[in-house]
């Protein structure tokens, strides 16, 4: 902790001789200040963070705590424990993602928790380097794994699609599944058993979701998981204007991945790195 503090201190040097265009809520109250990122936060001792929680095994907000949990959220917390503060968890949505980060005043800091690195979204907001492999599967009925090999048959109409709301995976299902019966679902948590349940046939999702219901509910299956549609990255997601935050998450990132201890956390959560 006392290096990291060190090194946070440092870096703080650099980059407060440098004028930055970032604006935030400093003090919970809508005033917005052009200090750098992590001196904002370090004055507020907390680091905020906006997450979906709605997104098994890697943010899920617990309705019977109401404590979130995952693999983004541990995350979140190491990244807040390099800073050497607290951290404090936002609800936001996949269909109000990008408006949320770039909210006027801002809620919250950055996001994390299955955010995909687009082109699309570094063209309007920061992402940082990657730390988990991401990639478009299905989820599917057990006893009709067998029925499903390839895209094409996904794309026809007798085959019921359900995706959540505005997220890559509405998107993916809506430029390659034209012929699928489509079913737009807003609790994307509760889509696995919709599907288990006969209400769809499948569930477009990631391969850093799948593993997870097939583990704990044995009506699932996941035959393409193998052979994901799409191939990526999941990222942390920010507003523009953070360059000294991002920098610090990058080095976050670099430092887990060679200490190993982002490898031992993909293990705990039966993650590909």
């Amino acid at each position: 902790m006392k290096n990291a503090k060190i090194w946070l201190l440092t870096l703080l040097l650099v980059v407060g001789t440098l004028s930055s265009a970032s604006c935030g809520n400093d003090d919970g109250k809508g005033k917005s200040s052009d200090k750098p990122t992590l001196e904002r936060i370090a004055s507020r001792g907390v680091l905020l963070v906006g997450t979906t929680g709605d997104y098994r095994p890697l943010s899920y907000l617990e309705p019977s705590t109401g404590e979130y949990w995952g693999f983004g959220i541990d995350m979140a917390n190491e990244i807040a424990r390099q800073l050497g503060v607290k951290v404090s968890f936002v609800k936001t949505s996949w269909p109000t993602l990008t408006a949320d980060v770039m909210a006027e005043p801002q809620t919250f800091d950055f996001a994390i928790g299955g955010i995909t690195i687009t082109d699309a979204r570094k063209e309007t907001m920061l992402m940082s380097d990657g730390y988990l492999r991401n990639g478009k599967t299905i989820l599917c009925r057990a006893d009709e794994a067998d029925r499903y090999k390839s895209v094409d048959d996904l794309n026809k109409p007798e085959v019921r699609v359900m995706v959540n709301p505005g997220g890559l995976n509405e998107k993916f299902a809506r430029q390659n599944l034209p012929l699928a019966t489509l079913i737009v679902y807003d609790r994307n948590e509760e889509i696995p058993t919709r599907v288990a349940e006969g209400d769809a046939d499948i569930m477009i999702t990631e391969i850093t979701e799948a593993p997870y219901y097939v583990k704990t509910d044995s009506r699932l299956a996941a035959p393409l998981l193998g052979k994901p549609f799409t191939h990526g990255q999941i990222g942390v997601l920010m507003r523009k204007g953070q360059d000294d935050l991002l920098e610090f998450v990058n080095s976050v990132i670099a430092r887990m991945k060679a200490d190993g201890s982002l490898h031992k956390l993909h293990e705990r959560y039966g993650l590909m790195d």
